[in-house]
């Protein structure tokens, strides 16, 4: 059996990466997502201590890869915006962490 390049397996890996968790910010919005069934834009604001636009345009992104859903309701008679992930951004998550692990693992 041929003994594979580690050098090629890291490339691969890290062609495996999803580009749009590059950003600490889309990550973390995901891993967060991942662990609750959904969670509004203030909340999310608060916990990654991050401005109205910058947030906005992080999870504009996600949502447009398809990896968010987005629920509009009213508490009182206040708009709040629920983020979820989609299946498809569940499973891309769950990737890009594996890739990550192998990538960690083959440092050292």
């Amino acid at each position: 059996m041929p003994k594979t390049d580690p050098n090629v397996a890291t490339l691969e890996e890290l062609g495996s990466l999803r580009g749009l968790f590059e950003h600490r910010v889309r990550l973390a919005i995901c891993v967060l997502l991942s662990r609750h069934d959904a969670m509004s834009f203030s909340r999310l604001k608060q916990v990654l201590e991050e401005n109205d636009g910058s947030l906005g345009t992080h999870l504009r992104k996600l949502e447009d890869a398809g990896y968010l859903e987005i629920e509009k309701s009213f508490r009182g008679r206040r708009p709040v915006t629920w983020y979820q992930l989609t299946d498809s951004g569940r499973t891309r998550l769950k990737e890009h962490i594996a890739s990550l692990t192998r990538l960690i693992e083959r440092a050292h």
